[in-house]
């Protein structure tokens, strides 16, 4: 089998991740920050979301089974769905306390915030950097990768923040600017938890139906197609069927040379998994989307 780098990465990121959580953590209170023990938060989140992502990517690597017949791929689709939902309720909660805080600004250590700080945006910046290339294929891994960029905003708002407190003492800029990156976070996390709810819910993946319609009708021995269904299935599969209407004298071997160009044309589309059932006048009149929950 395959070296599983992925895998690789996502054990050393947790290990990292959980030292600089307790060391935000202790020096979060240690100087009474409420950035910093927020960027500790975001980090234990991380903490979380890294293991959950480690687990179901090690689940999406096994083989299809009997009682498994498209195998478990959608196990990071959960993972990035639950690590969106957890993203954006931390994010609502430290809206919250910043706001709260913003009242009654508490009194900050900032020479101890500002080191403590440094050393978790450092930590934050190499945790992303080792899984930035594997984001571009893989929802699981994106929503963790947000967790950890929003770890690198805090990290950053914190070493800002401990600045000025350093050396204009305004208690203020600390809660302010956790609202601010608490907001960023919460955008970039509806936005993963958006795509992998439409995952989970068989969704279209914004491919227009109608230009799948005209690719398909291309194909001379093709007369109509209807009952389309277009999902997409995993960060790699994107499944369509669809009933196609043909002459009654198609033979077999015919009818194979269509599904073959079928899947040459939608190909560049996206889609890559197909399903064709062949008709004569069953459907002739029906529309691509019907309505028949039995279909």
């Amino acid at each position: 089998m395959k070296k599983d780098y992925t895998s690789v990465k996502l054990i050393w990121i947790t290990i990292l991740n959980l030292i600089i959580t307790i060391a935000e953590i202790i020096g979060g209170i240690a100087c009474g920050s409420l950035a910093l023990l927020s960027d500790a938060l975001h980090n234990l989140s991380d903490t979380g979301a890294i293991i959950m992502s480690f687990i179901a990517h090690r689940i999406s690597r096994k083989n299809k089974s009997n009682t498994k017949t498209f195998g478990y791929d959608r196990a990071e689709i959960i993972a990035a769905f639950a690590n969106g939902i957890t993203l954006i309720a931390i994010c609502i909660v430290l809206f919250v306390e910043a706001l709260l805080n913003l009242k009654n600004p508490e009194p900050i250590k900032g020479n101890m915030m500002l080191i403590v700080s440094i050393i978790g945006l450092m930590a934050n910046i190499l945790s992303m950097f080792a899984v930035h290339n594997d984001t571009k294929k893989n929802i699981n891994i994106k929503s963790t990768f947000v967790h950890m960029l929003s770890d690198a905003l805090s990290s950053v708002v914190v070493v800002i923040a401990a600045l000025i407190i350093k050396f204009w003492n305004w208690r203020w800029i600390d809660p302010v600017l956790t609202i601010l990156v608490s907001i960023f976070i919460l955008i970039e996390a509806l936005k993963i938890t958006y795509k992998a709810a439409n995952i989970l819910m068989e969704s279209n993946p914004c491919i227009d139906l109608e230009q799948v319609k005209q690719r398909i009708l291309k194909i001379n021995e093709i007369e109509h197609v209807h009952h389309v269904h277009l999902w997409q299935y995993s960060d790699k599969l994107i499944m369509m069927d669809a009933h196609i209407n043909v002459s009654a004298d198609m033979k077999i071997e015919d009818l194979e040379n269509i599904y073959v160009k079928v899947g040459q044309e939608l190909l560049p589309l996206g889609i890559n998994h197909i399903t064709l059932q062949a008709e004569r006048n069953r459907g002739l009149n029906n529309n691509m989307i019907s309505n028949n929950n039995l279909d």
